[in-house]
């Protein structure tokens, strides 16, 4: 009994260590989105840290069309970031995860 509690709990650190170590790789994952026009390009992590924003010249002569076009475009770049951190961070998780009935936690 204390030797399976002493390998889940070592399981338990690796995946931790794993956890962080994508969390540290999603920072590397560039997630591109733009507007239907692409008047306005966003660039952000897949950790959902802007890195660049690119905006076309006549946006800049109506400030509530920039406004309305940057929360579009920056929230669907948050969006599509969100879903593939949340992927990549329930895979490792369920990987590392002791199968313990009930614990249906990541289907």
């Amino acid at each position: 009994m204390f030797g399976d509690m002493m390998n889940m709990m070592g399981k338990l650190k690796e995946t931790q260590k794993k956890v962080e170590d994508t969390k540290r790789r999603l920072d590397t994952v560039l997630i591109d989105e733009k507007s239907n026009d692409e008047k306005i390009k966003v660039t952000l992590t897949a950790n959902r840290t802007i890195k660049s924003i690119t905006i076309s010249e006549d946006l800049l002569k109506n400030k509530e069309e920039l406004e309305d076009y940057l929360i579009i475009t920056l929230n669907k770049a948050i969006e599509k970031a969100t879903k593939v951190n949340e992927t990549e961070l329930a895979a490792v998780a369920k990987e590392g995860l002791p199968n313990i009935p009930g614990m249906d936690m990541f289907k």
